[in-house]
C-alpha cells in the first residue's frame, strides 16, 4: 500500500465507486464498533479505477491519514480483495483542498497547518486582554515534555493527538479529552502540550490546573464576590489544561462556571485539554451538556504500558538517575510491576534506595528483596479465583460457568476475558492458569489472551470494559 498527495480524477468511475466501495463499507460496518466506524470509515470517499484494481481513499488530514493506516488499511484493503476476489492496490491520500477564503482587511484566514485547507476567518485583534489582568502563572513542570515521554502501543494516539494541538491551537481535536487509569502518564501528556506551546510561542496564556483548584476558586469567587476577576483569569487564556475533571462530579456551581469558562475560550479560539480517569459518556453526576461538550472533540484513552514499554520506562528513568538498570532486572521488575507508570516509578526508587544504602549493584537478586513487601502483597491482592468472580459479576453470569464446558458466546467470551485478565495481572503460568479453568489445555488460554488483546486495540466498549475491571481489581 503506498500513499499518495491527492487522488486522481482519472482513477474515478462512479459504478465502480459505489458497488466496490459500498460493498466494502457494508462488511465493515458490521466488524467495526459503531463509534470507530463513525469516526474513521464513514467519512472517507473512494475513487476506484474502472477494473476496481485500485482504490485511493480520500482522508481529511495527515493524523487520520497515519492512524486509519496503522490501524485500519489492512483489514480494508483484505475485504476489498475479498469482494473482488483478487489483488485490489489500496492507497490513502490527503483529501483535496477546498478552494481558498475570502479574506477582508479586518480578518485573516486560519489553516489547519497538517491539510492547508482553510478552517474559517479569525478577527486580526484575536486574544485581547481585559483590561487589568496579568499572565498567569502557568503551574507547567519543565521536566514533562514529549522528549521525556517513553511511546508504546499504550499512550501512541494519545500522544500524536496532543502534538497536533500543541502544533494547531484551537483548531483541531478542541477539547482534547484523555482518559485512562491513575499514574498512566495523562498529567505529563497536558504538561508536554503547555511545555512546546510555551517553547513555539512564549506569549501565550496558558494554565494547568487540577479540577479541584478550579473548585476552589468558583468558591472563592462567590464568597469573596470577585466574579470578575475569575473570568478575567479564566477566560483570557489561549490553552486551559485541567487534570481530573471527575472532580467536578455533583458540584452543580462549578459545573456552571467550567461550562461557561469552556464556552468564552471556545469561542475565541482557544484551546482546552481535560484528563479524566474515565471516559465522557462514564462520568458520573456531571450535567448533560457538560458531557456533550467534553465529547465534542477528539477523546482518547491511554493504557497500562505493555511490557517493552515498562521496560524503557524503568531503564530511561534508572539513568536520569544516574544509576545502570541492567535490561533482565528491568524485565523482573516490569513483569512484577504492571498498572501503571507511578508504581514503576515508587519501585525504581526503592530498588536505587536498596542498592546505595547496602554499597550492592542492581540486580534481580536485589530487586527482589527491595521489593518484597510490594510482590508480597500484590500476590495477595489478585488471584484467579478474584478475577474470576469479579468478571463473572461483571458479566452477569455463574462463577461456575468459568470452569464449565459451555461454550455460549454469552459465556464463553467473559471466560476469555477472564483468562486474558489471569495472565496480565497474575503471575501464573498458562498451563496453571487453564488448569484453574476447568483444566483448559495452556493453547486455549493462549489464544484467548492473544483474542482479547488484538481486539482491545480495535474494540473501544471492550477497552472500556477491561479498563473497569483493571481498576476494580486493583482496588
Amino acid at each position: 500500500m503506498s500513499e499518495g498527495i491527492t487522488p486522481s480524477a482519472a482513477l474515478r468511475d462512479d459504478h465502480a465507486e459505489r458497488s466496490l466501495w459500498s460493498a466494502c463499507i457494508d462488511r465493515l460496518a458490521q466488524e467495526i464498533p459503531e463509534q470507530q466506524f463513525n469516526t474513521w470509515i464513514r467519512p472517507l470517499t473512494a475513487s476506484v479505477t474502472a477494473d476496481g484494481s485500485r482504490v485511493v481513499l480520500a482522508v481529511a488530514n495527515r493524523f487520520k491519514l497515519d492512524w486509519i493506516r496503522a490501524q485500519y488499511a489492512a483489514r480494508i484493503g483484505a475485504v476489498l480483495e475479498a469482494i473482488q476476489g483478487r489483488p485490489v492496490a489500496l492507497e490513502l491520500a490527503l483529501a483535496p483542498r477546498e478552494a481558498p477564503v475570502r479574506t477582508t482587511p479586518a480578518n485573516r484566514p486560519v489553516f489547519d497547518p497538517v491539510t492547508d485547507q482553510a478552517l474559517g476567518e479569525l478577527p486580526e485583534v484575536a486574544h485581547a486582554e481585559p483590561a487589568g489582568t496579568a499572565v498567569p502563572k502557568t503551574r507547567l513542570n519543565p521536566a514533562l515534555t514529549f522528549a521525556s515521554l517513553v511511546e508504546g502501543s499504550a499512550n501512541r494516539m494519545a500522544r500524536a493527538a496532543a502534538m497536533h494541538v500543541a502544533g494547531s491551537l484551537g483548531q483541531l481535536y478542541n477539547p482534547l479529552f484523555i482518559y485512562g487509569g491513575v499514574g498512566l502518564g495523562k498529567t505529563h501528556l497536558v504538561h508536554a502540550i503547555g511545555n512546546h506551546l510555551l517553547a513555539e510561542r512564549p506569549g501565550s496564556r496558558v494554565l494547568y490546573i487540577h479540577a479541584e483548584q478550579f473548585v476552589s476558586d468558583v468558591v472563592k469567587s462567590y464568597q469573596r464576590k470577585t466574579f470578575d476577576e475569575f473570568k478575567a483569569r479564566y477566560h483570557s487564556l489561549d490553552l486551559l489544561l485541567i487534570d481530573d475533571v471527575q472532580f467536578f462530579a455533583g458540584k452543580e456551581k462549578t459545573q456552571e462556571e467550567f461550562f461557561n469558562a469552556f464556552e468564552a475560550l471556545l469561542a475565541k479560539k482557544s484551546h482546552i485539554v481535560l484528563t479524566s480517569d474515565t471516559y465522557p459518556k462514564g462520568l458520573a453526576d456531571i450535567s448533560d451538556r457538560l458531557v456533550s461538550r467534553f465529547g465534542s472533540g477528539l477523546t482518547v484513552a491511554i493504557e497500562p504500558p505493555e511490557l517493552e514499554m515498562r521496560v524503557a520506562i524503568l531503564i530511561n528513568k534508572a539513568a536520569a538517575e544516574g544509576a545502570v538498570m541492567p535490561e533482565e532486572v528491568a524485565f523482573f521488575v516490569a513483569k512484577n510491576v504492571r498498572s501503571n507508570v507511578r508504581e514503576l516509578e515508587g519501585a525504581l526508587r526503592k530498588i536505587l534506595a536498596y542498592s546505595r544504602f547496602n554499597l550492592k549493584d542492581i540486580s534481580i537478586q536485589l530487586a527482589r528483596e527491595a521489593l518484597k513487601d510490594l510482590l508480597s502483597i500484590q500476590n495477595r491482592q489478585i488471584g484467579v479465583e478474584n478475577i474470576q468472580k469479579t468478571v463473572a459479576d461483571f458479566y452477569k453470569i455463574k462463577v461456575a460457568d468459568m470452569y464449565s464446558k459451555k461454550r455460549p458466546a454469552s459465556i464463553a467470551r467473559p471466560r476469555q476475558i477472564a483468562m486474558f485478565l489471569a495472565k496480565e495481572l497474575t503471575q501464573k503460568s498458562l498451563p496453571e492458569i487453564g488448569e484453574l479453568f476447568g483444566g483448559r489445555d495452556h493453547t486455549t488460554v493462549l489464544h484467548a489472551v492473544r483474542k482479547i488483546a488484538g481486539e482491545r486495540q480495535q474494540n473501544t466498549e471492550l477497552n472500556q470494559q477491561l479498563h473497569v475491571l483493571e481498576q476494580t481489581l486493583k482496588g
